[in-house]
This record gives C-alpha cells, structure tokens and sequence, in this order.
C-alpha cells in the first residue's frame, strides 16, 4: 500500500493544475490517478495529422478542440496569467464577415449581418490542449498514475483509503492524508463508494450540480482553406434544423483550416444514429450553408461527452442550459470534514464549469490546504 500526503483523483486541468501547484511549493509525496490512458479529461483534442485518432494533448499547431474553445482574458484574469506564465499563444476567434442563417427546412439558409464578440473570445495556438500539455511536461510524471479508476475512498485513522482499479479489473490501494477531487461533482458522488457515506446534504448538492458539457457533442471538419473567408463569410451560422444548431471557423493560425459546430440533436437521439450517417448529416449541412466545398472535409471528428463514462452520467443526458451554481467543497462536519476537497470547474465560485473555474477551483482547494496543512 503506497501512501502521499496528498491524492487527486483526475487528470484534467484542474487536476493538472492542483499538482503543478503543490509542486511548486516544495510538496513533491503527492499522486494524481486519471481514469483514462489519457490526462486532459474535458480537454480533448483531434489531430489533422493522425486522421481518425483522438489525443487528448499532441501539442500540435493542427490540434483542434473537442472540448472547451475560448476564454476571455478580460474578465478571467487569473486563467489568463496562467496562459501567460505558460507561453502559450493566443489569437482571436475569426468572426470578420457575414453569418448563415438556417430557420426553416422549406427555405434556403439567409445569408445576414455577422457580429463581434465583445469582450474577444480568445483561443489558444494548438487547442486548449495546449493548456494541459504545457502543466504536464512541467510536472513529476513518475507521480502520475493513468488507467486508473479510483471506485472507493475510506476515511480511517489517520490516511484516506483509496481503492482504484486498472482495465484488468486489478485493484490497487493509496494511502493519503487529503484527497483532491478534481471530478465533476456528480460524477463523484455517482461513482465513488464512500465509506463511511457522505453526508446525505451534502450527496445530494453534488449530485444535482450538472456536469458541464456532459450532455454537448461537437463536429469538426478540417478544410484545405478557409474558403467560406473567400465567400465574406465568417464561418459562423445558426439553424434550427440541425443536426449542428451553432457553428464556428475553427482555423488555426499557420495550420489547417475548419470549421466545427455544436449537435443540437439530443443525447438520446444521437445514441441510436450511428457514427457515419451523423458525419453524412453534418457534411450535407455545411454543404447547404457554405457551399460545395464544404462537403468534402480532408479530415473529421465526432466526439460526444454524453458517451463519455468519465464526464457524463445518465442524470447528464438531457442538457441543463446553463452554468449550475458551484456546491459545497468539503463536508462541515463528520470523518470527511477538512480531509476531502472538492477542486473540479463546478466548483469554482465566480466560473463553474469554465475552464477558468478549473483554474479558480484547484487555486482555492490548493491554498485551504496549504493554510491548514504547511506551519508558518
């Protein structure tokens, strides 16, 4: 049995960022799991240069989100010195022209006045994978622990038990003094055992904060050229009849043209429309909105975080519209009192959900422990 003073359970940003923290600070006896082979959790990427594979981090200038796009600098000022800190590259989103409009199946898409983000949706030079390739290779990887699913935690004297599984099913336990939970709430409480059992108030504010972009897919084609800029148009569109309900230029500065767009079909209709004939769905509507050139991408890519066992659970199915409120991080009283901490974007006070709010949410959980935990 290994035992750290500190254990995070997931590898995405906040997970990431939790441990490039800790690091930071001299505190070195600390180990992150992450569930799949790969780190990023919602930041996911597709890679023109390996057509038909997901990476999660190539660190490519032809990486293209999957997840989360755009921050704004402006307002997200903590993310934005990350960025900064990091030397990462970031450009504007590409919204110069007109939009298409789709309203009706019996008229033809209107081609009308496009509009400006203000403040600028900013994104990052090779996807936001960027962002979590950057914080790995400047972490302990020996401390990093993929294919691991932690399925239990133990509060006893004096360490956190943690049980987490491989894919073939072999149990490994951890000893820790705190537990970072760089989960989505929900997803904690759905599939960690808890023994003895969280509080029933406290179950419950987790497991009715909605997972964001749990219940969202996305299309992205890669293009030869931007050709729709040619048109005056700016790759932007809406349309009310689908399958894609918003779409974007997702041009890379230097790389690949694209264009992606958001499903507004629903999870459980998407489920049982299999893979290609939701890409034919999505070619023929880019065809109708920006021409014939847009039918025939060099490259493609669907992901769908509602299928994705390590975001999405079956409350998360049915999209909650808007960014739920952050819950509790830790219980008030009782064996898990100032031992477990909650540090995933839902957490986050003024950014749930965003990949800001992964930044504030491990930022807060990092320094409560610290505070406690580091005399002086």
């Amino acid at each position: 049995m290994q035992t750290e003073r500190i254990a995070i359970v997931g590898g995405g940003l906040a997970g990431l960022y939790a441990a490039f923290l800790l690091e930071r600070k001299g505190i070195e006896d600390i180990v992150l799991m992450e569930a799949r082979d790969v780190l990023g959790g919602r930041i996911a990427s597709a890679s023109a240069s390996a057509y038909g594979t997901l990476e999660s981090a190539t660190d490519s200038i032809d990486d293209f989100d999957l997840g989360p796009t755009w921050f704004w600098p402006g307002f997200q000022r903590q993310l934005d010195r990350v960025v900064q800190d990091l030397e990462l590259d970031r450009f504007e989103q590409f919204e110069t022209g007109d939009m298409m409009m789709e309203r009706s199946p019996d008229e033809a898409p209107v081609r009308m006045r496009g509009y400006q983000s203000s403040p600028p949706s900013m994104r990052l030079v090779g996807g936001m994978s960027a962002l979590t390739g950057a914080l790995r290779r400047r972490l302990d990887t020996t401390r990093i622990m993929t294919g691991q699913t932690v399925c239990r935690l133990r509060a006893t004297d004096p360490y956190i038990e943690l049980d987490s599984t491989d894919a073939d099913g072999g149990v490994t336990t951890w000893r820790a003094e705190h537990v970072l939970l760089a989960m989505p709430p929900r997803l904690v409480e759905d599939r960690i055992e808890f023994s003895p059992a969280l509080p029933e108030a406290l179950a419950r504010q987790w497991r009715g904060t909605a997972t964001w972009m749990a219940a969202h897919a996305k299309y992205v084609a890669i293009y030869d050229s931007p050709f729709w800029r040619e048109q005056g148009l700016s790759g932007a569109a809406r349309s009310a009849i689908g399958p894609l309900a918003e779409i974007h230029d997702a041009s890379m500065p230097g790389g690949s043209a694209a264009l992606f767009g958001f499903f507004g079909v629903p999870a459980q209709v998407r489920r049982r429309v299999p893979e290609d004939e939701l890409r034919a769905h999505c070619r023929a509507q880019f065809a109708r909105l920006f021409g014939s050139q847009a039918a025939t991408p060099t490259a493609e890519f669907i992901k769908d975080w509602a299928q994705e066992p390590y975001t999405a659970t079956a409350a998360d199915q049915q999209p909650s519209g808007h960014h739920a409120s952050a819950p509790s991080t830790t219980a008030d009283a009782g064996p898990w009192n100032t031992r477990l901490t909650g540090i995933a974007s839902e957490w986050s006070p003024q950014f749930p959900g965003y990949i800001a709010g992964a930044i504030e949410a491990a930022s807060l959980g990092v320094a409560a422990w610290v505070a406690s935990a580091v005399p002086g």
